[in-house]
């Protein structure tokens, strides 16, 4: 027995020690694996030490500054109104009808909708475009609510039953909008012009617009405005504000204050230029070739000025002055395209971008013919084409002829259009010799300089 026992313990013995040898080969294993998992959470403890830097700096760049917002908070009154036989889900169901009429409002004047607050309805103007003419467009929009919900009660159920009221408060000025989502984007605003445009709305009256003295001093010359009050503001002191009654009398359809006439537009157009002129200037500095060095930026803004000079000298309208400023503005875009033909390419370029800025289809096609009027040799066939010439060609009554034309010499050259300076100077003496300004104000200004400019070049011409 003890002998057989013995030859059961070594077997034991054996067996635990092939055991023993397994495990600690299988310790080995968790070790290496150990090992590589703690280089996996140190790598994954780097990268989590950096998400809040880059998630920083990601929202950083989704956040931006825009120094000119006008923001419009609008509270929609009738929660609290709930009359004797009208069921919540019928008011619930205005309600609705009432905010998707303000979204296709805000969308007309390419105002953003922010968010609804409860019964506030909150948008700007300005983001994420940013304009010049957005207070302008923001109070026309609050107009255009106001008159809606008018005419909403009025067929609904009569002005005297009627249990909608809105008013709304208006202020401009900087704010800081950040981005979210990626298939539907939204924007959400920030900053000191939001909560200044809260308090306006908040001692605003039922039907009545408000807004602060900074939106005031941008639409005065559009809208008809009552002084309001002061509104206390913390840490600034007093701010005024005034009441919008309507479009002036004179900008108005008829005027009755809410439609706007030819001239209201026309004026909104003067003012909205500048938005165009940003927009075409940076297109031209972008891509023009860089052997353009007389057909360059500064050469369109010279046009542009001048048209509108040389134009209030000949007693243009209003609309005419809109008109040559855009031609000009566009007359040489197509360099963008080409060289050759750049005027047919700049006329393209006109129609299709000034419909997006409510150019009529009469006012787009006349400066598209007074673009193509600038094709050398010039032949204008009416005033504005006259004016637009002289502008053109404006250098060659000026002071600095000489450099000026240098200028287009060099821009020639890098083209392989023409041959030497001296042959430049000559081709310059035949052009400017059988030229002519067309306008009175062009001859009045540049006609006796030009005759200078003849004699110093034909001084420079060599046999």
């Amino acid at each position: 027995m003890i002998a057989i026992n013995n030859h059961e313990l070594l077997k034991r013995i054996s067996r635990l020690a092939k055991q023993n040898q397994e495990l600690e080969e299988h310790i080995k294993k968790l070790e290496k694996i150990n090992e590589k998992l703690i280089r996996d959470l140190e790598k994954v403890k780097s990268v989590s030490e950096k998400l809040p830097a880059e998630a920083a700096k990601e929202e950083k760049e989704k956040s931006f500054k825009f120094n000119m917002t006008t923001v419009l908070f609008a509270d929609i009154h009738g929660f609290s109104k709930l009359v004797e036989g009208l069921e919540s889900t019928t008011i619930m169901d205005e309600y609705d009808e009432i905010l998707y009429q303000f979204e296709s409002i805000t969308r007309k004047y390419k105002i953003e909708k922010i968010k609804t607050i409860g019964d506030t309805y909150m948008c700007a103007g300005g983001i994420p475009v940013k304009n010049i003419t957005n207070p302008i467009d923001v109070v026309m929009a609050a107009m255009e609510m106001r008159i809606f919900l008018e005419n909403y009660e009025g067929q609904k159920r009569g002005v005297e039953n009627r249990i909608w009221d809105l008013k709304i408060g208006i202020h401009t000025g900087p704010v800081t909008a950040s981005i979210t989502g990626k298939k539907k984007v939204s924007y959400d605003i920030k900053g000191d012009t939001v909560n200044t445009a809260i308090r306006v709305e908040t001692v605003s009256e039922n039907g009545t617009i408000l807004i602060s003295v900074m939106t005031y001093e941008l639409i005065k010359e559009f809208f008809d405005c009552e002084y309001y009050g002061k509104l206390p503001v913390k840490y600034k002191g007093d701010l005024q504000m005034y009441e919008v009654k309507g479009i002036k009398t004179e900008f108005s359809e008829n005027g009755d204050g809410r439609t706007p006439n030819t001239a209201f537009r026309i004026k909104f157009g003067l003012i909205q230029f500048t938005d165009i002129q940003e927009i075409i200037l940076d297109k031209l500095e972008k891509e023009l070739p860089d052997h353009l060095f007389y057909h360059n930026v500064k050469h369109t803004v010279d046009v542009v000025t001048e048209v509108e000079l040389i134009g209030w000298g000949e007693g243009c309208s209003d609309e005419e002055i809109l008109i040559l400023k855009t031609a000009g503005l566009f007359h040489d875009a197509g360099h963008t395209i080409a060289y050759d033909n750049h005027e047919f390419y700049g006329a393209e370029l006109v129609r299709e971008m000034l419909p997006k800025y409510s150019y009529t289809t009469e006012q787009t096609d006349r400066i598209c013919e007074i673009i193509m009027a600038t094709k050398l040799p010039p032949r204008p066939k009416n005033l504005l084409e006259d004016i637009i010439c002289d502008s053109d060609l404006d250098y060659l009554g000026r002071s600095d002829f000489i450099p000026v034309s240098n200028t287009l010499y060099e821009e020639l050259k890098a083209q392989n259009k023409i041959g030497t300076l001296n042959d430049w100077n000559k081709i310059q003496v035949n052009f400017i010799t059988g030229h002519q300004y067309f306008t009175n104000t062009a001859r009045s200004l540049r006609e006796v300089n030009k005759q200078l400019q003849i004699e110093r070049i034909q001084s420079l011409i060599t046999p």
